[in-house]
C-alpha cells in the first residue's frame, strides 16, 4: 500500500511573517492525519522558520518541509542557487521540474536529471514534475511529451534511487488556471503513461511502488474524487496550499480516499 504525499507549493507567497502565520493555523489538524505524508514548501526566505515549527517528532508535528528548487552543485560560483547541502540542513524534501521553473527560468530534462541526482545524493525526497501543455494535449502528443519527460528525468538512475522518488504529473494547462483534469484522465495519465513508464524503464515491481501525485487547480471540492484513483498517491497543491482551511481539507480527503 502506498502511503499518500501530499505537497503544498507555495510558490513566491508569503512573508515569512505570513508563512509563520499559515503554518500555525493549519499545524495541529495537519498532525492528525499522519496517515498522509505531508509537506509544505515555502518560499526559501521563510524555509527556516517553518522548519522550526514543525520540527520532527518526538516533539514535532510530524509535517515535512520541502524546497522549491535546488542546484546541482553542493558549493560554488553560482550567484542565486541554494545547494543541496543548504536545503538538506531544513528540509526533508524538494521539488524538481515545476513547469514554471522550465517555462521562466530553462529548466530542461537534463537539468531536472541533474538536480534529481544531486537531492538522491543529499538525502532529500524528490518531486519531479511532468505535465504537458494545452497546445500539446490538443494535438494529441501528451503520452508521448510525458512519458520523454520521465526519461529524461530518471536517465542513469538505478532501480533503487527511483524508489524514492516522487513524479507529480501537472498538466500545464490546469496549473493556476481553475481547470483541473477530470479525475478519469487524470488517472489514465498517471496510470497508463507514467507509472507504465517506469514499469517499462525499472520492471513493475519498481513501478507499483512509486508514488504519483496529481497537481493542477487541486481544490476541497475535486480532491475527493481525485484522491479515490488507483494510480493517484496524493497532490501537488498550488494555490488551495495557501489557505490553511482548503490545504486541511485536501489532506482529510486523501487520509480518507486511502
Amino acid at each position: 500500500m502506498r502511503k499518500p504525499i501530499l505537497a503544498g507549493n507555495w510558490k513566491m507567497n508569503k512573508t515569512v511573517a505570513e508563512a509563520v502565520a499559515l503554518v500555525t493555523a493549519m499545524k495541529d489538524e495537519l498532525c492528525q492525519l499522519s496517515s498522509v505524508e505531508r509537506v509544505l514548501c515555502p518560499p526559501f526566505m521563510a524555509i527556516p522558520e517553518v522548519a522550526r515549527l514543525v520540527a520532527r517528532p518526538p516533539t514535532g508535528s510530524g509535517v515535512g518541509v520541502g524546497a522549491q528548487d535546488v542546484y546541482w552543485k553542493d558549493a560554488g560560483a553560482f550567484t542565486g542557487e541554494i545547494s543541496p547541502l543548504m536545503v538538506k540542513e531544513f528540509c526533508s524534501h524538494v521539488i524538481i521540474g515545476h513547469s514554471e521553473r522550465r517555462e521562466h527560468f530553462g529548466e530542461t530534462d537534463e537539468t531536472v536529471n541533474l538536480k534529481l541526482k544531486a537531492a538522491l545524493a543529499h538525502g532529500l525526497g524528490p518531486i519531479v514534475c511532468v505535465g504537458e501543455t494545452l497546445a500539446l494535449r490538443q494535438e494529441g502528443r501528451t503520452e508521448a511529451w510525458v512519458a520523454g519527460q520521465v526519461r529524461g528525468a530518471l536517465a542513469g538512475l538505478s532501480a533503487e534511487q527511483v524508489a524514492k522518488v516522487v513524479i507529480a504529473y501537472e498538466p500545464i494547462w490546469a496549473i493556476g488556471t481553475g481547470l483541473a483534469a477530470t479525475a478519469a484522465e487524470a488517472q489514465r495519465v498517471c496510470k497508463e503513461v507514467v507509472r507504465a513508464t517506469v514499469a517499462e524503464l525499472y520492471g513493475p515491481a519498481v513501478a507499483q511502488g512509486m508514488r504519483i501525485q496529481y497537481g493542477g487547480s487541486v481544490t476541497p471540492a475535486n480532491a475527493p474524487e481525485l484522491m479515490v484513483q488507483p494510480d493517484i498517491d496524493g497532490a501537488l497543491v498550488g494555490g488551495a496550499s495557501l489557505k490553511a482551511a482548503d490545504f486541511v481539507a485536501i489532506v482529510r480527503a486523501a487520509s480518507e480516499a486511502k
